[in-house]
């Protein structure tokens, strides 16, 4: 980790380097969600609910979302643009380091200009729990922490996946962005909102479920059974990247250079 920290600082002090464009960069990112959320706050003015869901549940289930994307793409980063580490050739000099390839490939690139989505949507996951009639107690609090932390961890398998790929395609597909920012997009919402097949496959196959909707019923008291189940439920998270990291050591001893 002392690695990574290095290369976080000396990308750090690269990006400062244009100082201007950092903080403009800064600013649009926080616009992004920000026109996001004024389309989901138009839905609710327009129509006053979600399938039984009120606007600031699904605003506190559209923080959590975005937050976890947003610091999952700031750290993430190196794996969201791993295809032209490939296409280059420059994955070889990874290989031949004695560190693991995920701690280099993570440190390969930060994007902290998500610092401005991260913004918005703390400032909207603040609001929300201001505006709920919540009794916030130790072990609600967290469960959000859980929510957060291991959406983080969900996203950055998906990335991890996506990445893995190129070992055999070069460049990274855009079907992967299907699962990013369409999964992002899609789990902004609460599940019951779409179709069962769906719910389904974003709850056992990319548990986007138990990272906020889930534990979102228990801090909201809607619980139908045990409340330890949905207290527990962000942890699919930790079980998801498992096997994503898994993947991606199956492809780098599958790896083949380009010969760049």
């Amino acid at each position: 980790m002392k690695l990574y920290f290095k290369y976080m600082v000396i990308l750090f002090k690269s990006q400062m380097q244009y100082r201007a464009s950092f903080w403009m960069l800064t600013v649009g990112q926080c616009l992004t969600p920000f026109m996001m959320f004024a389309g989901l706050y138009f839905l609710f003015e327009r129509f006053g609910q979600l399938k039984g869901w009120t606007f600031f549940e699904v605003a506190m289930i559209f923080a959590v979302t975005h937050i976890a994307f947003a610091i999952s793409e700031c750290f993430a980063r190196g794996f969201d643009t791993f295809s032209s580490l490939v296409a280059g050739g420059d994955f070889d000099r990874l290989l031949v380091r004695p560190r693991s390839t995920v701690v280099q490939v993570m440190g390969s690139k930060f994007e902290f200009t998500r610092v401005g989505r991260l913004t918005q949507s703390l400032i909207v996951l603040i609001w929300a729990i201001a505006s709920l009639p919540v009794d916030w107690t130790v072990w609600k609090i967290v469960t959000l922490i859980l929510m957060i932390a291991c959406g983080v961890l969900v996203f950055t398998g998906i990335f991890i996946l996506a990445a893995t790929l190129c070992f055999w395609t070069i460049q990274g597909l855009e079907v992967a962005n299907i699962f990013t920012d369409g999964g992002r997009e899609m789990a902004q919402y609460p599940l019951n909102i779409y179709e069962k097949w769906v719910s389904r496959f974003f709850t056992f196959v990319i548990p986007f479920a138990c990272i906020n909707y889930l534990p979102m019923l228990y801090i909201l008291g809607k619980t139908e059974g045990s409340d330890l189940l949905y207290m527990i439920s962000p942890l699919a998270g930790v079980v998801f990247i498992i096997p994503c990291l898994l993947v991606w050591h199956f492809g780098v001893r599958h790896y083949r250079s380009t010969g760049s």
